[in-house]
């Protein structure tokens, strides 16, 4: 027989959660559901979907109904408003500070990316079976690629791209360099533009 769970007090159901109660976490991620709506009616992400912040305002409700403790002197809904407020409020400061911009602005190797058509994935798989002159042609082209890049990019540039590529966020790149996140973000900008020619 299912718990009526509408019957009870925000603290009993939190003490049925820690109770591993099954049904219990699920009530509550309803119940204050229009309050993770009410939230985010109240913010704009720039580039992102409702449903985007709506999924980062539900995050922080779980976070409330895993964190909350009754003797602490606040009430759920209370606690529950300021763990949804401050997971939006991060959502969107990481967005502001583009900690994700790698992650949305990649060169996809499936893309066409030659002059006759192949992915930069169909290009290297084709590689496999060529011919001892093609061989030499794709290794010339390589050596090419690199020369320009080699032209294009400054001293500066290279060394950031090279931390980057070393899986390095905007952070660590900006303290082993010595220069400012900003500057990382605005020399990958550059390299991204340089090397999409």
């Amino acid at each position: 027989m299912s718990l009526d769970y509408s019957q009870l007090t925000d603290n009993e159901i939190i003490e049925k959660i820690a109770a591993k109660e099954d049904g219990a976490v699920e009530y509550m991620m309803q119940k204050y559901g229009g309050l993770v709506k009410k939230e985010v009616r109240t913010v704009f992400l720039i580039g992102a979907e409702a449903e985007d912040l709506t999924q980062e305002g539900m995050i922080g409700l779980f976070k409330a109904i895993r964190d909350y403790e009754p003797n602490k002197g606040a009430s759920f809904f209370t606690f529950a408003t300021l763990c949804v407020r401050n997971q939006i409020k991060t959502a969107i400061s990481a967005s502001n500070r583009k900690k994700h911009t790698p992650l949305n602005t990649y060169i996809s190797i499936y893309a066409e990316s030659t002059e006759d058509g192949l992915s930069l994935v169909e290009l290297e798989a084709s590689k496999t079976d060529c011919n001892p002159e093609e061989l030499i042609i794709a290794r010339e082209q390589k050596s090419d690629l690199m020369n320009k890049i080699e032209q294009e990019l400054s001293k500066y540039e290279k060394k950031v791209i090279e931390l980057y590529l070393e899986g390095l966020s905007y952070a660590d790149i900006a303290e082993r360099l010595g220069k400012t996140e900003k500057s990382i973000d605005n020399a990958l900008f550059r390299i991204r533009g340089k090397l999409s020619k």
